[in-house]
């Protein structure tokens, strides 16, 4: 039986080795000796394997988002535990149905190890690339299922890392798809690292004549007053000098946190609009030109 298929790759392999990129036909290959390595009884099996892993995501993806929404503490977590169970689901499908529809044998491998291995391997080259980028960023954590964070133009909060791409929901609630491999030579910016709380970063400009350390004051209520604030962490208010075209402003930059990454609008919106009020209840002025 051995020396049957090796026979048979010998004539495959000669039929390769006699084509030229040039030639305006390909060569005569009986494709029935490549189906002596297919076990076409596995391959139907293979279709319910396939369809019990895509059943599996589905009830896994479904069970992950109303853990969620309900216990949102655990949000992060479920979404971590999740990912990697995609993984798991995705090269146990790719061995199983590999193993049952393939011969898998010393010839099988040998001629996978040839000249067909070598033109798969161009026409897949992007996808291997992304493959062992996803495997990368699962080992190495630039960045975390749940992290908000900004790439390539793009903010959001990562929703997905698969075998191909990484999926970002924007803050526009658009689903941006990065292949993987972009990740590799790219910088990646993460807000919260794995955490739900995240610094926000928040700036007002005033007069150069207004009272400061009122100001300051007012900004440190703004925030401290603030539904979406995470107490735990310090809140700093900076004061700095800007230059404009023909007058000098005061900054003032508040740094604080946000409980949930998913309020971040809410909380920069919040305090802004209770410092606004307050500056024009007690006449601080923003910057103006000087006469």
């Amino acid at each position: 039986m051995i020396a049957a298929h090796s026979r048979r790759i010998a004539l495959l392999l000669a039929a390769v080795s006699t084509a030229t990129p040039a030639a305006a036909q390909a060569p005569d290959i009986d494709v029935a000796q490549l189906g002596d390595f297919v076990r076409w009884s596995g391959v139907v099996t293979s279709l319910f394997v396939l369809a019990g892993a895509w059943f599996l995501l589905k009830v896994l993806t479904g069970f992950v988002n109303r853990f969620s929404t309900q216990f949102a503490a655990r949000r992060l977590t479920m979404q971590k535990v999740a990912t990697f169970a995609k993984f798991f689901i995705f090269i146990a499908t790719a061995v199983i149905v590999t193993a049952l529809s393939f011969k898998i044998d010393s010839t099988l491998l040998a001629l996978m190890g040839g000249t067909a291995a070598v033109a798969v391997g161009f026409a897949l080259k992007d996808l291997v690339a992304s493959f062992v980028a996803g495997v990368m960023i699962i080992v190495d954590r630039p960045f975390q299922v749940g992290d908000r964070v900004s790439f390539g133009g793009f903010y959001g909060d990562i929703t997905a890392i698969g075998l191909r791409s990484v999926r970002l929901q924007t803050l526009d609630d658009n689903t941006i798809t990065i292949p993987n491999n972009k990740f590799l030579s790219d910088i990646t910016s993460s807000g919260n690292y794995g955490a739900l709380d995240m610094q926000v970063v928040v700036d007002f400009l005033i007069g150069a004549g207004e009272d400061i350390d009122q100001a300051r004051e007012i900004v440190t209520e703004a925030a401290l007053s603030s539904r979406y604030i995470y107490l735990p962490k310090p809140i700093v208010v900076l004061v700095s000098q800007v230059p404009m075209q023909n007058f000098v402003a005061v900054r003032l930059r508040l740094k604080a946190y946000v409980l949930d990454t998913k309020h971040e609008k809410q909380f920069e919106t919040d305090i802004t609009v209770r410092t606004l009020r307050a500056f024009r209840a007690n006449r601080i002025m923003p910057p103006a030109a000087a006469a």
